[in-house]
This record gives C-alpha cells, structure tokens and sequence, in this order.
C-alpha cells in the first residue's frame, strides 16, 4: 500500500512538471493543448490544470475560438505567483535583476567594478538584492552566473583560473548576508539556458553557444540538456588551443582563442596594428575600434578566428545551430558573413551544412535572465511543489 502511495505521489508529481513547465516554456495553451503535448488524458490534465489552480500556480490567460465547439480556455503559469532574481557577475560590473514568472523585469541594479575581488562581488551581490527585492516578499530563489567552473557541493565553490579563483566558497560567503536560496552555474551556462528557452536556441536539440566578452566561454545543449561533464567544467571554449605557442593567455597558456577574439585581445591586437584606441572601459574601445577604418586587417583576422573557433564546435558537437553572443559577440555581428565563410573553410563540410550560425536575440541582459530561470528550473522539475 505504502509503495503504491509514493508511486501515485510519483506520478503526480511527474505530471506536474510536465504541464507546468509546458505552460511555462510555451503557454499560453489550452487543456486540449497540453493532453497532446504531454501524452495525458483530458481527464488527467483537467485534475492536474485544478490542483495547480488551487495552488495559485496557474491562472486563466483568455479565450480562442475552436471549430465548431465552445471557445478554448488558455492557460499560463500565473506570473505574480512569485518572483526571482537572477545575478550576472560579469568582468567590468555585476548586475543584478528580478523577474516575475513571466521572466518579466521588475527591478536591476547595476555594479561597476575594477576588481572581481571576492569580498567586493559579495557586497555587489548582497547590495544589488536587497535593493531589488525591496517590497516583494514571496522571492523564489537567487540565481547567479559567474565566470569559470562552479564545483557543485553542498556549497557551491568557484574555481575561476582566469581571475585568480582557486575554490572560491562562493554560497557560503553569500549566506553571510541573505536567507533566500541560492543556485550558482557557469555565466555561459546561464545565457544558454535563456537563449535555449527563449531566444535564438529555441526549439532546437542540439546546440552550441558561443559567449564572447572579456572572457570567452561556451555552452553546450546535447539532447536539450545542458551538457557538463564530469564535474561542470564543460564548455571552457575560450581555453582551448587556436594557435599552438601563440599569444599568452591570461589563464597561463598560448595560443588559446580568447587570447585572439576577446575583448581585450581584439583591443591589445588593434593597438599593435597602430590603431588608435580610446575610451574609459572596453565595451567603449571595442566600438572605437569597429567604427575605425584602419583597423579592417584586425577585423577581419578577428571573424577568421572567431569562425575558427566556431568550426571547432561544429566538428566536435554536430550542432543544429551555433549561437553567438555576449557583449563582445553582439558587438561584432556586423562580422557574421565573414564568421560564417571562416568556419565554412574550417569545418567538416557535412556538419557544417546541417549548422545553422546566428547571433543572440536577448541581448546583453541574458545572462542575469538566464541565472534567474535556475531557480524556476527547480520549480518546473518539482512540479511546483517547493521545499
């Protein structure tokens, strides 16, 4: 009797998550909807669609008209049942947002930093949270996307070479100063699940996202799922080798492409060139840079190994489609027909013509976006049932 219970709980539960997080990724739908997306009976979806009522989980969205019958009543996840926050801790600030379930933004504060110190990010972080959760009581959880590799313990430790963070306890010094649960990943990790769910990635399988800023990382979706490895290191794209013996890296190596396409190596290789290149932060002296004339060479060495670095993806992921973002990425989208003719001339042809490339649609923000749909993950997987 007892295993039939936890099997029925189970299946609830199963159910749950399923409806919700087709609601949630692709709603508004109607009960019809949702029984063929999610292989239910009407019946099932009608028990399911009233418990997730009652708990305020979902909320009716409108009407269509249906052929020949009573209008279909739409349903959506109920956008004010809660909110969450999601944190970017970038190079050059950390920026920190809160969303309602429809991922609406309600409220971002913003850090400029010179230094990615630990003890200042934790100020940032606690700052930025207490300022944007001020009045909204009922806040999911916090999720925070952070540069390197996030070891996940009990307590989530940062181990971020490139800016000098060897086992960085990141969560605990985060409890210092707040209660609400907290969910850290990778930052490249974080923009992919926002553009997989909601922007150039979505509704593809299989997928590579290529993240370009001061840093450079990628993310890869194998089968819709995030893929990690053996411990969430997966995806450190930025470190591995273009030229065998090039340029220094910053994480102590040569030759890494983002010692080629990141940003202060897209400026560094400018300077070298004789380019003149001012401004106070380097978002300003990259676009110093596009907007120069003289500095066409450097631009177009920078598609050839950004498209370099694109075939590599291709030839060992078989994606669907690469993505390329972050701020550095967007910046020089202009460069997509030369990134595209590059990684065609590097690439195994048969990959190459299934791959679609193409730039981000969510912008600069995504990866604050992407680190607040963690938390709603949990959500989704729980059936909306919270601890």
């Amino acid at each position: 009797m007892e295993q039939r219970r936890a099997t029925n709980r189970a299946l609830r539960t199963q159910n749950r998550a399923a409806l919700l997080t087709a609601l949630f990724l692709d709603g508004p739908l109607s009960r019809q909807d949702l029984a063929e997306r999610c292989w239910l009976s009407q019946a099932a979806v009608s028990n399911v669609v009233a418990d997730l009522m009652d708990d305020g989980l979902v909320t009716e969205a409108g009407a269509v008209e249906s052929d020949g019958g009573r209008p279909r009543i739409l349903l959506r996840v109920a956008p004010r049942y809660a909110t969450v926050a999601g944190v970017d801790v970038g190079e050059t600030r950390v920026r920190v947002e809160l969303f309602d379930l429809a991922m609406t933004p309600l409220a971002k504060a913003d850090y400029p930093t010179d230094t990615l110190d630990p003890d200042v990010v934790v100020r940032h972080i606690l700052t930025g949270l207490a300022a944007v959760t001020d009045g909204f009581t009922d806040v999911l959880g916090v999720g925070i996307g952070v540069s390197g590799l996030v070891e996940q313990r009990p307590e989530a430790v940062v181990h971020a070479q490139t800016l000098g963070w060897d086992g960085v306890p990141l969560e605990r010094m985060l409890r210092t100063g707040t209660d609400l649960p907290l969910h850290l990943d990778n930052g490249a990790k974080t923009w992919a699940q926002a553009e997989h769910w909601f922007g150039a990635g979505k509704g593809v399988r299989h997928a590579a996202f290529a993240l370009v800023g001061s840093g450079v990382g990628a993310a890869i979706i194998a089968d819709g799922q995030t893929y990690r490895g053996s411990s969430s290191s997966a995806g450190e794209w930025g470190h591995t080798t273009l030229v065998y013996n090039g340029r220094s890296c910053r994480c102590g190596a040569r030759g890494c492409l983002e010692a080629y396409i990141g940003a202060e190596a897209v400026i560094e290789r400018a300077r070298e060139a004789g380019i003149r290149v001012s401004g106070p932060d380097e978002e300003s002296q990259v676009a110093a840079v596009l907007a120069d004339p003289a500095a066409g060479e450097v631009l177009a060495e920078t598609a050839a190994y950004l498209g370099a670095g694109v075939a590599n993806l291709i030839n060992l992921f078989n994606p669907e489609r690469v993505v390329i973002g972050g701020w550095a990425g967007i910046a020089l989208g202009g460069l997509l027909p030369e990134i595209r003719d590059a990684a065609a001339a590097q690439a195994m042809r048969r990959p190459f013509a299934q791959t679609s490339i193409e730039l981000c649609r969510l912008g600069t923000d995504a990866v604050a976006l992407g680190a607040a749909t963690l938390p709603v993950a949990r959500l989704l997987a729980a059936g909306g049932i919270r601890d």
